[in-house]
């Protein structure tokens, strides 16, 4: 056989060395050649294609970036999302690549973008309330007005996402998703109107919260999957997708539609005979800290679903279920002696439409042995307001050795507990209904310790019954006898029995003492305070009607109880109560108050009196509590009472510059409780109120069916003695109703000004006068958020009296005088005048009235506005008797007068009060600031 001759290879030789220096002198040239066009044409793509802002620092073209692809790399690259997002970054990236399909470049000289490339990018997607979202930045094309022309095209095949940071905020539904060290590779032909993403995606730190609640953290995820594409609908098909969350393997199916004004979604998601240790993986992080100390074998099956359209608009959503097994359960903590065994757990909960009154509960049953002791339940309810329930749970246990089988961290639990409960029936509080139950409750020799306070409470013995038989609160029968447990050495006992709570019959015994404050530490609770002591020797027994009846002989309540140091909050109260030092003193429907020393803020009291139906204010929201008082105080804050009625939000840096100056946040009025009938002598060396100081304050206060009246009282402002009735009611957190009288005689007009802040906006017009006043006066209206009164729903008038005031500095007079060239109608000096008005529709009426003032005799009358507005007819009469007068009419503002000749002028337009509605503090910015 004849061997190829040496040519031969040398021939193949070339021509390979030739192709392979062409096809790098083409890895070189062509970036040469093309640059200018393709960054030319990428650019014009994203003008035409996206609906956002789009900006990079450089562009370079080159086939060794992501070979062997053709790639135009964007570096710190940047997109801005769409609206109502327009300033806020949706993608920002160290690089962007665009892979440019080679043939269609050479051969068709178009720039078709078949790869994405994003690396170490921060993509940040938002969705609003209203469903409306920053991600739509790219222009659907109009397949009408659609033409074959040349330029760029975007016709992908794969993307490719390297160790980036996704963030997807989704108001709507109330769902955060942040995703860090996020890669992903997509391959499909994506030009196609319908086609098929494979998928392989890794997150190193997943963190998925919804509704403030946080279900998954720190979770590492990996997944392949395959996505079924719809571009014309932009409809996602889940066909075969198989993740894994830690170690526990979820296979996840479904679909996921996006509407113009929402989404269509049908999701399913489940892991079937898995290994309850790896469900243990993918909760929190304390439980996987829980789960390295603990064996945990058995197994469970978990099936989510999620059906339906979410329109927010229209208030429309889909159906949430979850469903969850748990087989031959084993958990041992730290090698207890004796473990948590034969764990079994069928657990179903259904959410039609995402409405809670609608919940669906199904804890068919629960069981586990610890040692020879057991715990089993049956539990199912349907409904949250008034809830349906059937439940069923048994326990002979002792607490210590369940406390050290299942680990339960930050507390120790002892103590034999055994529990048989049965109820059946509804939950209606309305109409007086409860479940039908028959339970009983037996603690022995419990010990409870937590790791926010070094002691425990211990010796805790309870043995409570609870029956009703036929189902309302009527026959209901509570007994705890006894109840006993022992806190820093201080014993407490406590036996009660309790029936028909329609008419609570009570029988009541309690003793011992308490810090109130240590036995918080134990519970400790975010957010909530208590402390002080409480020492108890009390019995109460009778009944509801016979307190109500004030049949006080069939009542046998006595006994103290003393206070010391004791802070307690309200939620009519935005700051903490401290009562000092008082003795509750109890016989029969009273409760005397003796020697009571309480602080609240700045404000002190000192306080005897008494308390009636206290009783039955405690055990029932219908009754009122009633009560009279003796009250002194050296100095009481009344701002400090105003409830916290809306809450501030930070306004992040970024946004504070595009961002206008807001009015202030309501602090809400004072709220008066509906169900005290309380009477008060107060006596109060110093009260202030918005700026406003009295001193010397003596009257009467009731405060009745939700309103506060202030009679006969009397106190001393800016050095003369005013005389007060008021009445005050709150009618929401954020509107209250006021009438009040004054009367105050002979008070320096500078002074008020300067001291009193009401005064300088009822009368801003005061600023330079001087002299004295008296004021007779009615005013009734309602008060905003702020407190404020609310010019256009102010209703009254009076008389004010002016003596020997000098008028400097008024605009208005300033104007007649130039206008009549009177100089000494500029600063008139007023010796006795008494000046009527009345007050509706945000208008001030003056009566007419006259004065003297250097032979001259002016005569006015006429309107002005708390908006500032003037419409005043004004005679000068002439010297000698006035009997000759020049008829002027002043119009314009309070800052501004018009003063011209004549003797008609238009009516001021009046406000009406519109009393379905209180302007808050954003849009209401003339009735807060008058200008009369």
């Amino acid at each position: 056989m004849k061997k190829p001759s040496k040519s031969i290879f040398v021939r193949i030789l070339k021509i390979t060395g030739i192709t392979v220096v062409i096809i790098l002198f083409l890895l070189f040239l062509i970036p040469i050649l093309f640059p200018g066009k393709i960054a030319q044409e990428v650019k014009s793509f994203a003008n035409d294609k996206l609906n956002g802002e789009l900006n990079f620092k450089e562009a370079n073209l080159s086939f060794f970036n992501h070979f062997p692809s053709l790639t135009l790399t964007l570096t710190d690259f940047s997109l801005k999302g769409s609206a109502p997002y327009k300033k806020e970054t949706l993608l920002a990236a160290n690089e962007v690549s665009f892979g440019i399909n080679i043939r269609t470049l050479l051969f068709d000289k178009k720039v078709n973008i078949d790869k994405i490339f994003v690396s170490n990018a921060l993509i940040n997607v938002k969705v609003n309330k209203k469903g409306e979202a920053n991600y739509n930045v790219y222009k659907s094309e109009d397949t009408s007005t659609k033409k074959d022309s040349s330029g760029s095209s975007l016709r992908l095949e794969k993307i490719a996402i390297e160790n980036s940071h996704i963030i997807y905020d989704d108001k709507s539904t109330k769902m955060l998703i942040d995703a860090n060290g996020f890669n992903y590779v997509g391959n499909g032909d994506l030009d196609k109107a319908i086609f098929d993403l494979y998928t392989e995606a890794d997150i190193e730190d997943f963190d998925f919260s919804y509704n403030g609640e946080q279900y998954l953290k720190n979770k590492k995820v990996n997944a392949d999957l395959i996505t079924k594409i719809n571009t014309n609908s932009l409809a996602f098909i889940f066909e075969q997708n198989n993740l894994k969350i830690n170690k526990l393997p979820v296979e996840f199916k479904g679909k996921f539609d996006f509407l113009s004004n929402g989404y269509d979604m049908d999701f399913n998601i489940k892991s079937q005979d898995s290994k309850l240790n790896d469900f243990f993986t993918a909760l929190p992080p304390h439980y996987v800290t829980w789960l390295d100390k603990s064996k945990v074998k058995g197994s469970t099956d978990l099936l989510l679903t999620l059906k339906g359209k979410y329109i927010a608009s229209k208030n429309q959503k889909p159906d949430l279920a979850f469903n969850m097994k748990i087989r031959d359960g084993y958990i041992n903590y730290n090698d207890a002696p004796f473990p948590a065994s034969n764990i079994f757990l069928n657990f179903d909960t259904k959410l039609p439409s995402l409405d809670t009154e609608k919940l669906r509960v199904n804890i068919d049953s629960v069981f586990f042995n610890v040692d020879k002791d057991y715990f089993k339940a049956i539990v199912k309810t349907v409904g949250i307001a008034k809830p349906q329930i059937a439940a069923r749970i048994q326990s002979k246990i002792n607490l210590g050795k369940m406390n050290k089988a299942f680990g339960l961290q930050n507390m120790d639990l002892r103590g034999i507990l055994n529990m048989d409960i049965k109820s059946n029936g509804v939950y209606d509080k309305k109409h007086n209904k409860i479940p039908v139950t028959n339970g009983k409750i037996a603690l022995k020799n419990g010990y409870i310790k937590t790791i926010y306070y070094p002691n425990p409470i211990k010796n805790i013995n309870l043995l409570a019954t609870i029956l009703d038989t036929e189902g309302s609160t009527k026959d209901l029968k509570i007994n705890i006898t006894p109840a006993s447990f022992e806190f820093e050495g201080k014993p407490i006992f406590v036996n009660a029995r309790l029936k028909n709570f329609d008419n609570i019959n009570y029988d009541i015994k309690a003793k011992g003492e308490l810090d109130l404050g240590k036995i918080y530490k134990v519970f400790s609770r975010k957010g909530l305070d208590l402390e002080g002591y409480v020492n108890a020797d009390v019995t109460f027994k009778g009944s509801q009607n016979d307190a109500m009846k004030g049949n006080y002989k069939n009542l046998h309540n006595s006994g103290t109880l003393k206070l010391r140091n004791i802070k307690t909050t309200s939620e009519y109260l935005p700051k903490p109560f401290i009562i000092k030092e008082g003795t509750f003193v109890f016989n029969q429907d009273k409760m005397n108050f003796n020697d009571f020393v309480a602080n609240y803020g700045q404000s002190d009291f000192k306080m005897n009196g008494y308390l009636q139906n206290i009783i039955d204010f405690v055990l029932t929201d219908k009754a009122i509590l009633k009560g009279n008082f003796a009250l002194q105080s050296s100095y009481i804050n009344c701002d400090e009472f105003m409830s916290a009625s809306t809450n501030q939000t930070a306004v992040p840096d970024i946004l504070k510059e595009n961002t206008k100056p807001l009015a202030p946040a309501e602090t809400g009025v004072i709220v008066i409780p509906s169900n005290f009938d309380l009477q008060f002598h107060a006596v109060a060396d110093k009260l202030n109120f918005q700026d406003l100081t009295l001193e010397k304050l003596n009257g009467n206060m009731l405060i009745n069916n939700g309103k506060l009246m202030l009679k006969n009282s009397s106190f001393d402002i800016v050095g003369s003695n005013v005389k007060m009735d008021i009445v005050y009611g709150s009618e929401s957190p954020n509107k209250a109703s006021f009438d009040f009288k004054i009367l105050a005689k002979d008070f320096d007009v500078k002074r008020a000004y300067k001291e009193v802040k009401l005064f300088r906006e009822m009368a801003s017009a005061a600023e330079n006068a001087e002299g004295i006043i008296s004021l007779d006066y009615q005013v009734a209206g309602k008060l905003d958020g702020n407190m404020q009164p609310v010019f256009p729903s102010l209703v009254g008038g009076g008389t004010l009296s002016v003596k020997k005031v000098k008028m400097k500095g008024f605009k208005m007079f300033g104007a007649v005088s130039r206008k009549t060239g009177k100089e000494a109608i500029k600063n008139p000096d007023l010796s006795q005048v008494d000046i009527k008005t009345k007050i509706k529709n945000n208008i001030i009426n003056i009566e007419r009235f006259k004065f003297k003032v250097a032979g001259f005799r002016p005569r006015i009358e006429g309107q002005t506005s708390f908006d500032g507005n003037l419409n005043i007819k004004m005679r000068l009469g002439l010297p000698p008797l006035g009997i000759i007068g020049i008829p002027m009419k002043i119009t314009g503002t309070k800052d501004n007068p018009k003063v011209s000749l004549g003797r008609q002028s238009e009516d001021l337009k009046e406000t009406e009060y519109d009393e379905g509605q209180i302007p808050d503090a954003n849009t209401q910015p003339q009735t807060t600031n008058p200008k009369p």
